[in-house]
């Protein structure tokens, strides 16, 4: 699928306010990222768009990455290590799963929209919204 066919399916609003809802909830940082390159790698991909957003650099360690490749049709879910270390891969991979079906069906939008509401939930478990919530990182959808 080319980029441009998907930036066009995709609710860029309703994915800004799923973000914003999720981290209300919560001291982690979601983001949600297309990307315009061909991604073999979605994950290792996701982890080098982490880095370059600054994503690491959150107090608690707790920000997650939605990365989207459509020309490889490949996505990853990346979760810096303290949200990875209490959630472990079994999360990560019922939210991929979860992702996969709505993006066959479509529903790009859906798709990114409920990972990230299954991330804050989980962020808000771990991670509960503190007296000063600073947004360490625009709630908006990233394009690289």
């Amino acid at each position: 699928m080319k980029h441009a066919h998907f930036l066009s399916k995709v609710d860029d609003d309703r994915v800004t306010a799923a973000i914003a809802a999720a981290e209300a909830k919560t001291t982690g940082e979601i983001r949600a990222l297309i990307s315009k390159r061909k991604s073999p790698d979605p994950l290792a991909a996701a982890k080098l768009h982490f880095r370059a957003l600054g994503m690491q650099k959150t107090k608690h360690r707790n920000a997650v990455l939605i990365y989207v490749a459509p020309k490889s049709c490949t996505f990853a879910i990346y979760g810096d290590t303290a949200i990875h270390a209490r959630c472990g891969p079994d999360f990560w991979n019922s939210i991929r799963d979860e992702m996969t079906t709505h993006l066959k069906a479509g529903r790009y939008t859906d798709a990114l929209v409920h990972a990230i509401t299954k991330a804050g939930d989980l962020l808000a478990v771990h991670f509960p919204c503190e007296k000063e919530n600073p947004n360490e990182h625009p709630d908006r959808l990233v394009e690289d």
